[in-house]
């Protein structure tokens, strides 16, 4: 379907662009009973909504005109949450209108104020900025929008979220009455619907996805991970899918810097944005991926808002968001104007319910899996290899000859070799990862657990564990997390900086797991444990009196350390027998107690003092 009637000037341009096709949002702002009328204007992220309102403003700001006069007043101003979506529209508005003369000033955090104010004092048809910004031109009297016919609120819940309430009230309130108010968002909170009430005059409700489903060119994934293994899932992931620019999102700059560097060292061409960046910095980083010289950006929240890459084809949630709203806006950076994109969410087993309340809220239907493993990464690899386009190429002279120089020296079989050798040092190493196995049975409606079988579950050649004495520690996992040794004892190695060799029984309960370090190692592995970071499972100390049966200092009998234990259960309502029997060993059956052989009670020594028989028992009949 092609583009509904507008501007001359603006069809030229889009034409000009190869857009043949409008997207559902910006047909429907084209739409006659959208004409010169308020908007509210609920589309995903990536649907093309920075062309709609500038489609939508044409008739406003043009009218029948075919070029506007030079530029006095602002005639339409735009408020973007973040510096970088500002200067995005900028640029989409300056081709859009290119034919039309408008001059389009930014006003954006991180710039220089006096130089924009010199470009407003020259004149201006459409302001573009940030709400900070804005309202600092405002107060100081630099923006002057008495003339003003529009005001377009781009992503107005993302502002709301990031703390801009009362800057755009303050801007809408210096506003003239008369104007047009566009407003765009993804998702439509009551505080949108606030800002409607008091803002917009009947409003036209334009809603083009439906706010309780995800996006439908977005393919998501929730993959299931061990604790402490992020970075490991993070790395296999990109490498299996190899996508031409990725984004991993974060909460925190501590864990963007840890990230950003831990996949520099593994040979990545990674960059990292976060607030602590000065504009220069991050002005680098989106060139960068941009023009292809990085593929993978490590970022917070705050800081992607506005990114727009066109060749993102791959979301990581490294760290679960905090609510859906937050899910949808990370997810919707990939699968733009009709291109496919993947969002993942890395899962550890901690936060399996939250992964599905999210998903669930969201309306996102996801599909489980484990992270794809060393052995998948490098099948992968041969596939793109075998399939890669140099290998079908015609040789040139000078590639031929050396060919054939190759061949005199070398087998056909040692160079292949080579060849895959010089594939294999191109890219990353592939990390070993473990999948805990959880997950939700969509058919079924209920939650399944892949669990190991027994040989699985048993870790052969792990070593004998310590043969001194031991301490016991503890850890705040138990079978209900589906903690499983295969992914318990590389995760006390790392935490504690121990070996196998150093780590005796383990020890499974319901909502616990108990476990032995040799007595040499364990204020190193203490030491270790509660400073490192990276998962939300707690490692102490187990007081003498909670120590588990059979572990008095020593080996316990539970067997080498990564035996299960699984079966371990509190004992309740005694105390369980604690030593070796001297008339028996270790594997002699127990044996009953005779009527002739129970020890005498208390109660019989009472009797013997005072001399009182005992009662003869009756008789039976």
């Amino acid at each position: 379907m092609p583009f509904r009637p507008t501007h001359p000037a603006l069809e030229r341009a889009l034409a000009a662009r190869g857009y043949t096709d409008p997207t559902p949002v910006q047909d429907a702002v084209l739409e006659p009973e959208a004409d010169g009328r308020d908007l509210l204007v609920s589309a995903q992220t990536g649907s093309g909504k920075t062309i709609a309102y500038g489609l939508a403003l044409a008739s406003t700001i043009l009218g029948d005109a075919e070029r506007l006069s030079p530029g006095g007043e602002p005639l339409a101003l735009v408020v973007a949450p973040t510096r970088e979506l500002a200067l995005q529209v900028r640029r989409e508005l300056e081709w859009l209108y290119a034919e039309t003369g408008a001059s389009i000033v930014t006003c954006v955090g991180g710039m220089d104020p006096r130089a924009e104010q010199r470009r407003l004092n020259a004149g201006a048809h459409i302001v573009v900025g940030t709400p900070g910004r804005l309202r600092d031109h405002l107060e100081r009297g630099h923006l002057v929008i008495g003339a003003l016919k529009a005001v377009v609120l781009d992503e107005a819940d993302e502002m709301l979220d990031l703390g801009f309430r009362e800057d755009i009230e303050f801007i809408l309130e210096a506003t003239p009455a008369e104007r047009r108010t566009l407003l765009f968002s993804a998702t439509l909170p009551s505080a949108i619907a606030t800002l409607t009430k008091r803002y917009q005059r009947q409003a036209l409700r334009i809603e083009t996805a439906a706010s309780s489903s995800g996006h439908a060119d977005i393919e998501y994934r929730a993959v299931r991970i061990a604790p402490n293994e992020v970075e490991h899932a993070v790395v296999n992931l990109l490498r299996f899918t190899e996508a031409p620019s990725a984004i991993v999102f974060l909460n925190t700059r501590e864990a963007v810097r840890h990230l950003h560097s831990g996949l520099l060292e593994r040979g990545f061409s990674a960059v990292a944005l976060s607030g602590e960046l000065g504009q220069n910095e991050r002005n680098a980083a989106m060139q960068s991926l941009r023009d292809g010289r990085a593929r993978v950006c490590v970022a917070t929240d705050v800081a992607a808002r506005g990114i727009d890459l066109p060749s993102l084809g791959l979301v990581i949630h490294a760290e679960l968001p905090n609510d859906p709203e937050t899910l949808q806006h990370r997810s919707g950076r990939t699968g733009r104007a009709g291109r496919k994109g993947v969002s993942v969410l890395l899962v550890p087993i901690s936060r399996r319910r939250k992964a599905e309340r999210l998903l669930a809220e969201a309306g996102i239907t996801a599909a489980w899996g484990g992270a794809p493993t060393a052995d998948a990464v490098r099948e992968r690899d041969e596939e793109r290899l075998l399939s890669d386009p140099q290998l079908f190429a015609e040789p040139g002279e000078e590639e031929a000859a050396i060919a054939a120089r190759l061949l005199e020296k070398r087998r056909p079989e040692e160079l292949a070799a080579a060849l895959a050798r010089l594939w294999q040092d191109r890219h990353p190493a592939p990390e070993d990862v473990y999948d805990p196995g959880f997950g939700r049975d969509p058919k079924a409606g209920r939650e399944t657990f892949e669990r190991p079988n027994k040989r699985d579950r048993e870790i052969g050649g792990a070593g004998r564990g310590p043969t001194g004495a031991t301490v016991w520690f503890h850890m705040d996992v138990g079978r209900r997390n589906n903690a499983d040794p295969r992914w318990l004892l590389p995760l006390l190695c790392r935490r504690g900086k121990v070996t196998r060799q150093e780590i005796g029984a383990i020890r499974i309960f319901d909502r616990e797991t108990k476990f032995e370090i040799a007595e040499a190692a364990a204020d190193r592995f203490a030491s270790a444990a509660e400073t490192s970071e990276g998962d939300d499972i707690t490692i102490s100390r187990v007081d003498a009196a909670a120590r588990p049966a059979g572990g008095k200092g020593g080996r316990s009998k539970s067997g080498p350390a990564g035996e299960a234990g699984s079966g371990a259960r509190p004992f309740k309502g005694r105390k369980p027998f604690d030593g070796e029997r001297a008339d028996r060993g270790p594997g002699a059956k127990a044996k009953p107690f005779r009527r002739d052989e129970r020890p005498a009670s208390g109660g019989e020594d009472k009797r013997a003092a005072t001399g009182k028989p005992r009662r003869p028992k009756r008789p039976k009949p």
